[in-house]
């Protein structure tokens, strides 16, 4: 009953508490009624599925005020040609490789997953950070490791 799974998934949730972080101890409270009760045929729908369904939650809580005519096309477009309008849209390019590049990091070292979790933790305990998901962590992660490669290479 106890594996090292299900133990892992208790460490979490009891983490996701202790630091106040709903979304981790949500998670990993349903992963373990999903464990408990024997219905693991959705972790692989999870796995599969779980970022797209996700972003997808994610996109459209971002994009409410667009709904709620809370954000004028005109202003949105006008802003295109300030500073930090310019800005956005280089963030959001930026980020958006990063997180890609992050996901593959995730698929190819998933054991790092762990430390995501745990490092976005203590960002939120000690920094009082808002924990958006282990892409953008695991993106960080990649751009840290690619520049230290290159600092490496440069050392040489």
């Amino acid at each position: 009953m106890f594996t090292t799974e299900t133990i892992g998934l208790m460490i979490l949730l009891l983490l996701g508490m202790w630091a106040r972080s709903n979304l981790v101890a949500a998670s990993a409270a349903i992963l373990l009624v999903i464990r408990f009760t024997r219905m693991t045929f959705l972790y692989p729908v999870l796995e599969r599925r779980g970022v797209e369904i996700g972003l997808l939650f994610l996109t459209m809580a971002m994009l409410v005020p667009f709904a709620l005519g809370k954000v004028n096309i005109k202003e949105v477009f006008q802003s295109f040609l300030t500073i930090p309008g310019i800005l956005a849209v280089v963030g959001g390019a930026v980020a958006t490789n990063l997180n890609g590049r992050g996901l593959q990091l995730l698929a190819e070292n998933s054991h790092l997953m762990f430390g995501l979790i745990v490092g976005s933790i203590i960002g939120i305990v000690f920094w009082g950070g808002i924990p958006v998901g282990p892409l953008m962590a695991a993106g960080t992660t990649y751009l840290m490791l690619e520049v230290i490669g290159w600092l490496g290479h440069l050392m040489r």
